[in-house]
């Protein structure tokens, strides 16, 4: 008869240690975030010693920078969430729409090859927030937790 293997405890080194590498890569997010701050201090001090604060491509093209910024805050929140075993549905969800805003505010026509590629690309970025909207809601009525989160 073979003795029998408590699974809680042979899975027990696996879970630490992913916990751990988890809270490394939340650590990384962190230096990621402080360099784009500084990469974003840095875009502006150009737009204004140059002049080119008026120029509305360079500000979408800023905006971006802060947009990619607030997913990589919202990355290390979700990765800071499931350290502790929070839920975290509500977070990638939320990094989505971010993420998809990106997408839809540095939008160009011209990048298309033909307008009706536009209309699809536009159609589409459009149905996806849509959707990504009527999951948050969904989640952030359903989910228990805070309500401070929203």
């Amino acid at each position: 008869m073979a003795p029998e293997i408590d699974l809680s405890q042979a899975t027990h080194p696996s879970v630490v240690a992913m916990r751990w590498l988890v809270l490394a890569t939340a650590y990384f997010t962190l230096i990621l975030f402080l360099i784009g701050v500084f990469d974003l201090l840095l875009g502006l001090w150009d737009l204004v010693a140059s002049g080119n604060f008026t120029n509305p491509l360079a500000v979408v093209e800023l905006l971006d920078t802060v947009l990619l910024l607030l997913i990589l805050v919202e990355v290390h929140r979700t990765l800071i969430a499931y350290a502790r075993d929070e839920p975290v549905v509500r977070i990638v969800i939320g990094a989505a729409i971010i993420a998809v805003a990106r997408e839809i505010i540095s939008f160009r026509i011209g990048e298309f090859a033909t307008s009706t590629d536009a209309l699809t690309a536009a159609s589409g970025f459009g149905i996806l927030l849509i959707g990504l909207g009527v999951a948050y809601s969904v989640v952030r009525y359903t989910e228990p937790g805070d309500s401070r989160d929203g």
